[in-house]
């Protein structure tokens, strides 16, 4: 999970594990995120778009490289603020609950979340 909110990430660490997620990763920034996938490969990977001064577009074109399912967790409510190439995967709004985590988790492409 890339998620620069400490306590969000906390709180949706709960959610997961509550929905049956085994193990979950926090990277508060993109350096902690590059360096977790280099060393991990991930079932799914849920991305907070608003890092504050930058994105999380390039390390999700990074993860359809590697082929890793990720959702979006987002602010932004315009489809066109995503790129075209990565306006197809799920998105969370904020903020979101369990059952909308678990229904994103839902619409994204499995590998054994």
């Amino acid at each position: 999970m890339l998620e620069d909110n400490f306590l969000i990430a906390l709180d949706a660490e709960d959610m997961l594990k509550t929905l049956g997620v085994e193990h979950v990763e926090i990277a508060i920034n993109l350096t902690q995120a590059t360096a977790l996938i280099a060393e991990h490969r991930f079932d799914f990977a849920l991305l907070d778009v608003d890092l504050g001064h930058e994105t999380s577009f390039d390390f999700a074109a990074k993860l359809v490289t590697l082929g890793t399912p990720f959702g979006f967790v987002s602010g932004y409510e315009d489809n066109t603020d995503f790129p075209p190439s990565l306006r197809g995967h799920p998105r969370l709004p904020k903020p979101f609950n369990e059952e909308m985590l678990r229904d994103l988790l839902t619409m994204a492409p499995q590998s054994g979340v």
